[in-house]
C-alpha cells in the first residue's frame, strides 16, 4: 500500500490503467506510464546530479507543456517542493521569487531560457534545466514502487506566489495534505470520476489550474485535455471536440468570448468559471448560446484553491459564487471576528483542510491572515438565505465616499447592462472633500459609441446619487494579469497621473 500524497496519486493511477490516456496534446496521446518513466527521470536527476535534498525547492517556469506535468511529478516524487512561476514575469520580477523561495534547481523552456540564462550571473547556486534537455527510458513497475514518495500530508508540497494586484507577491504554503483535500472535495462537489476529461488551457502556474487541471483528474484517474492553441478560440472549441472533453475549467474572458460567437455542439458537461468574478451579463449572454451548465466558482491560491463552486445540479444563482464545496466552511465576519446575520455584508473567512500552513518567510503576514485555523480572505460579501454566497468586492478596492462604504462590483454590474458594454472596472479617485469618488473604465464593444452621458442617464434611476461614477473614461482594453483580473492598482495609478 502507497502512502497517499500527490506523487504516489501518480504511481497509483499508472498501476491501474498505464496504458491509458493522461494527456492529449493536439494530436498526440501521453499515456500514464510515460508520464510516470518521464518523472521517475526527473527525481533521479534531481536527487542524483542536483543533489536536491527532502524539502528543497524547484521552480519551473515555462509555458504550458506536457513535460511540465512530468516535472512537477518528478519534483514531488524526489520530496522536493514545487515553485510554479508566472511565465509573463520579467528576468528581474522572476529573480525576485527565486530569492525569495531558495529555488535549487529551475526548470524552462525555450520561452524563458534567455531570461533564466540571465540570472546565472546573480544566481550562480540556482541549476538550471532546459526541458529539451530532459529524457527518460522505460521504468519498470517494482523499481517505481521502491521510489514511491514517503511524504506524508503535513510536508510541504507548493509554494505558489500571488498574482500581486495590490504589492509584492506572497509566496502561500500548501502541503500535500492542503492540496489533496482540496482535490477530494472537488471530485465529490464536482463528481469527477475516471470517464471525464478535463481541460487546461489556462496558465498551468496558477493554483486553479495545478488543483483542477492537473492533480484532479490524475487523482481519479482521468485525462487532461491540455490545449496546444489558444488562438483563434475555435482552436480550442475543435481541441476540446476531438478529445471528448467533458469538463472545462475557465476564466470570464473566454466564456465572454465564447458567448459572443457561434457555439458547435460541444462534449462538455460542466463549465467552470473561476478565478475572476463573472458578470452577470456575460452568464446571461453565454446560457442563451449554449445549453451547457456554466457554474461561478470563488477560490484563492492559499485556499489550495477552490472554495464554493454552485450545485451541479442547481439550483444556480446568477451572482452567486455559490455553498462551499464539501468539507470546507465558509463564515462572513464581522471587524471582530463575529459572525454577521445572513443578508449582511462581512468579510469571506475560510476553514477547512485546504487553507494554506502560512506564507513563505512571512510570519507577519501568515499571522494577519490565519486566524484560530480561519483564513481571512480580504473579500467582502454576504450569504443569503440559503447559504448562497455572493462576493461584493475586495476589502482592499471597497471606496469610502462621504464615509459610506462602496462596492465597485454593484456599480459594475449595472453599467455592464449598458449596451455596447464589453468589460468595465471601477476605481476610487481620492477627493479632498468626499475621500474618494468612483471612476469607471469602460472598454466597449467594436463599432459601438462612446456615450457617456447615456450610461449615466441609464445608472440614475437604479443607483444612489453617491455611487454613481463621477468620470467615465474609455480604454481600449482593461489592464489584468495573467488569470484575467483586472489590475486595479494601474487603474488607480492612471488617475494620479
Amino acid at each position: 500500500m502507497l502512502p497517499m500524497n500527490l506523487a504516489n496519486a501518480l504511481i497509483d493511477a499508472f498501476q491501474r490503467h498505464p496504458e491509458k490516456a493522461a494527456i492529449y496534446w493536439g494530436g498526440e496521446i501521453i499515456t500514464y506510464a510515460q508520464i510516470v518513466e518521464e518523472s521517475d527521470w526527473i527525481r533521479n536527476y534531481l536527487l542524483k546530479e542536483c543533489q536536491v535534498n527532502p524539502g528543497d525547492r524547484v521552480a519551473l517556469w515555462m509555458k504550458n507543456t506536457p513535460e511540465f506535468i512530468s516535472i512537477l511529478y518528478g519534483v514531488l516524487r524526489a520530496g522536493a517542493v514545487v515553485v510554479p512561476l508566472n511565465y509573463f514575469l520579467t528576468a528581474p520580477e522572476a529573480e525576485l521569487i527565486l530569492r525569495d523561495s531558495g529555488a535549487k534547481v529551475i526548470f524552462v523552456d525555450d520561452a524563458m531560457y534567455k531570461g533564466a540564462n540571465c540570472m546565472r550571473e546573480v544566481l550562480p547556486e540556482v541549476n538550471l534545466c532546459h526541458i529539451k534537455n530532459l529524457s527518460a527510458g522505460p521504468s519498470e513497475t517494482e523499481q517505481i514502487m521502491h521510489t514511491a514518495s514517503v511524504k506524508d500530508e503535513d510536508d510541504l508540497a507548493l509554494i505558489i506566489y500571488t498574482s500581486g494586484t495590490t504589492g509584492r507577491s506572497k509566496g502561500a504554503m500548501l502541503t500535500h495534505g492542503n492540496l489533496a483535500h482540496n482535490v477530494n472535495s472537488c471530485v465529490k462537489t464536482m463528481r469527477v470520476s475516471e470517464t471525464d476529461k478535463i481541460v487546461l488551457l489556462l496558465p498551468m502556474f496558477h493554483s486553479f489550474m495545478v488543483t483542477v487541471g492537473i492533480l484532479l483528474p490524475i487523482k481519479v484517474g482521468g485525462s487532461i485535455v491540455l490545449i496546444q492553441s489558444l488562438h483563434p478560440p475555435k482552436n480550442i472549441l475543435q481541441e476540446i471536440i476531438a478529445a471528448g472533453a467533458t469538463i472545462l475549467p475557465a476564466i470570464p474572458p473566454f466564456y465572454r468570448a465564447f458567448a459572443s460567437s457561434s457555439l458547435p455542439e460541444l462534449p462538455l458537461r460542466l463549465c467552470i468559471s473561476g478565478a475572476a468574478p463573472l458578470p452577470r451579463e456575460v452568464l446571461k449572454k453565454f446560457n442563451r448560446q449554449s445549453n451547457m451548465s456554466l457554474l461561478e466558482s470563488y477560490g484563492l491560491s492559499e485556499a489550495s484553491p477552490v472554495v464554493t463552486l454552485n450545485p451541479v445540479d442547481g439550483p444556480w444563482k446568477a451572482g452567486s459564487i455559490g455553498l462551499p464545496i464539501h468539507d470546507v466552511a465558509v463564515a462572513i465576519m464581522n471587524e471582530q471576528g463575529l459572525e454577521v446575520p445572513r443578508g449582511q455584508t462581512g468579510e469571506l473567512w475560510v476553514k477547512g483542510g485546504n487553507v494554506m500552513k502560512g506564507y513563505w518567510n512571512r510570519p507577519e503576514a501568515s499571522a494577519e491572515a490565519l486566524c484560530h485555523g480561519w483564513l481571512r480572505t480580504g473579500d467582502m460579501g454576504h450569504a443569503d438565505e440559503e447559504g448562497y454566497i455572493y462576493v461584493t468586492d475586495r476589502k482592499k478596492d471597497m471606496l469610502l465616499v462621504n464615509g459610506i462604504n462602496v462596492y465597485p462590483r454593484e456599480i459594475e454590474e449595472l453599467i455592464y447592462e449598458c449596451e455596447g458594454v464589453k468589460e468595465v472596472s471601477v476605481v476610487g479617485q481620492i477627493d479632498q472633500r468626499k475621500g474618494e469618488l468612483p471612476v469607471a473604465f469602460i472598454v466597449m464593444e467594436d463599432g459601438c459609441n462612446q456615450n457617456a452621458h447615456a450610461i449615466l442617464e441609464a445608472l440614475k434611476p437604479k443607483l444612489a446619487a453617491y455611487k454613481i461614477p463621477r468620470k467615465i473614461l474609455f480604454i481600449g482594453k482593461l489592464p489584468r494579469n495573467a488569470t484575467g483580473k483586472v489590475l486595479k492598482t494601474v487603474l488607480r495609478k492612471q488617475l494620479q497621473a
